[in-house]
């Protein structure tokens, strides 16, 4: 029995995977079971930040692999603190909760949000508005969150305390705030699982300056969009802007599992002991990771992640069976004639691996793939797109 075989005898079936078995690979290339060689559009949806292997990244992670592997919560590491106070050093935020996942670290920004409101406004103050077209993870709480009703149908009752808001007009979230008791708003400033999509930069500044005036903190999801992915560290820093909670994961190791939630000063001691835990949150190894990819992530590469988006973008906007391009950075949105299901094996069997979200390809290459291994792809992706 092959792998593929074994694994759809044991393994959930939960994922719609590619027929490759992925053995091995390097930087922003990947290779088959069968030795076939692939570009890595996808960085293992944005995790893989600085592509596969890299020289720097399984150094760190072996010298405190050899030293600590885990350490439960109830001692102090060194990574963890140095990670925490980088973290903070590049944002301005004061407090650092490190989990597993993206979903574990909204899950703890929601927790943030209603306890503070409790404190400040009473314990009504509970609801937290997000976004249609939203995705904040898979648990039952963040599934609540997320604004697409087709990952809520199996799933009843989720947990309440959610509303929807479209990102159209500050009105609605004005008979929102009138209706319910509004803790937070919580956004992503791409929707990238809705299909990489920017919200307006004036609605943004609209919703930061209303939730102001109206003591409701903003919660930003930079879960996909963190760590360098857009050109900037965060997102929300293309707006000019700065939220009172941020949650970010996949990138941020470099390709292990580490989320963290960062907290501004207006909220920093709002969780006390026993409040919030994690039992591998903060682990050493997955911190030395994170610092070294956190070391790389500096402003020369962040310009280079902008040019490369603009190189994606110039190279495939007006192509065949392209309609349009969006997104940030290496966050990019392809909308395109073909289903984006068939575009994606296409591209496979033409040795580039894309991603797809709602209804585009999508793309999250490492920050650091080489301008002519991308150049490389994108003329696949075009002859992809082009087939009638």
């Amino acid at each position: 029995m092959n792998i593929i075989e074994l694994d759809k005898q044991f393994v959930a079936n939960t994922y719609n995977r590619f027929p490759v078995q992925l053995t091995h690979g390097k930087g922003s290339i990947m290779y088959g079971e069968d030795g076939k060689e692939y570009i890595d559009l996808g960085a293992g949806i944005g995790v893989t930040s600085l592509g596969i292997c890299d020289d720097g990244w399984i150094e760190a992670v072996t010298k405190q692999l050899v030293k600590l592997q885990h350490t439960s919560n109830l001692y102090y590491t060194e990574p963890c603190a140095l990670l925490a106070e980088e973290l903070c050093k590049r944002t301005g935020f004061k407090k650092v909760f490190f989990s597993n996942s993206g979903a574990e670290a909204n899950e703890c920004a929601i927790k943030v949000a209603r306890k503070y409101a409790a404190q400040v406004k009473g314990k009504e103050y509970s609801t937290i508005v997000t976004l249609q077209n939203s995705f904040h993870g898979r648990t039952l709480t963040t599934l609540a969150a997320t604004g697409q009703p087709k990952f809520h149908e199996d799933f009843q009752p989720l947990t309440p305390g959610f509303v929807h808001a479209t990102a159209e007009s500050i009105y609605e979230l004005e008979a929102i705030t009138a209706k319910y008791n509004v803790a937070a708003f919580m956004i992503e400033c791409i929707q990238g699982e809705g299909g990489v999509v920017p919200l307006d930069y004036d609605y943004v500044h609209e919703l930061f300056a209303y939730a102001e005036n109206h003591k409701i903190l903003t919660i930003v999801d930079e879960v996909q969009t963190g760590n360098g992915r857009t050109g900037k560290m965060y997102s929300y820093m293309n707006y000019g802007l700065t939220p009172d909670i941020v949650s970010t994961a996949k990138g941020l190791a470099g390709g292990l599992p580490l989320g963290a939630t960062m907290m501004s000063e207006k909220v920093q001691n709002v969780l006390g002991f026993g409040d919030h835990g994690s039992t591998f949150g903060g682990n050493p190894v997955c911190c030395a990771a994170a610092n070294y990819v956190l070391s790389k992530i500096d402003d020369k590469l962040l310009a280079e992640v902008a040019e490369k988006g603009e190189i994606i973008k110039k190279e495939l906007t007006g192509c065949k069976g392209v309609e349009s391009v969006n997104g940030l950075g290496l966050m990019v949105g392809i909308k395109t004639k073909r289903a984006p299901s068939e575009v994606a094996m296409d591209c496979l069997k033409n040795g580039v691996l894309v991603l797809t979200a709602h209804d585009k390809v999508r793309l999250l290459p490492a920050l650091n793939i080489p301008k002519e291994l991308l150049c490389k792809a994108l003329e696949v992706i075009k002859n992809a797109c082009a087939v009638v």
